[in-house]
């Protein structure tokens, strides 16, 4: 079981469906004892990692000075991960893998993120939708040697506040949560 938790969440919509689903998600955890920090990735300066490989000459600290220093103070004590995301033409949206991306200069550091999660939403009505961003959170997952812990991923959200009637999604997560 994890007790320290990192949410990264996507939206760049506060209060939104995404947001809504990381609030069911941290709830259940909080609820049995775990640590909860949850960065909203889209409200912080993040930028795209240059490949430069700075960080690997420098304990894992990037050339660049912006936000991302924050989730990765978070991440030196974090064993578990979350990606909370809405989906953007089937994948995770851009201001999450940015920050997905810059976990290249944790590479060759130590690794205390053990376990994972994915939490999705989407306005498409089909689980279909999802392939793309499950994928890349996979494939990461994978890469990284966390355990997959599970997903949650909501359909059919035309509006902002749709989620609200998805009881059992969001019992989903608040589980999800609760197990992790």
């Amino acid at each position: 079981m994890s007790k320290n938790i990192l949410v990264l969440s996507g939206s760049p919509r506060k209060n939104g469906n995404t947001d809504k689903l990381v609030a069911a998600f941290k709830e259940g955890a909080e609820s049995v004892g775990k640590t909860v920090v949850v960065f909203r990735v889209a409200d912080m300066k993040i930028g795209a990692c240059r490949a430069c490989e700075y960080c690997f000459k420098n304990n894992g600290n990037c050339i660049q000075k912006d936000d991302m220093a924050q989730i990765i103070e978070v991440v030196k004590k974090a064993d578990a991960i979350v990606w909370a995301s809405p989906v953007y033409y089937y994948s995770v949206s851009a201001q999450l893998k940015l920050a997905i991306d810059r976990f290249y200069a944790r590479l060759k550091e130590e690794k205390p993120i053990k376990r994972a999660a994915l939490l999705l939403t989407c306005e498409d009505d089909s689980q279909d939708a999802f392939e793309g961003a499950i994928a890349t959170y996979k494939g990461t997952a994978g890469y990284h040697g966390w355990e997959d812990v599970g997903i949650v991923g909501v359909t059919g959200l035309h509006h902002v506040n749709d989620i609200d009637k998805c009881v059992d999604e969001l019992e989903k997560a608040r589980q999800l949560g609760r197990e992790m």
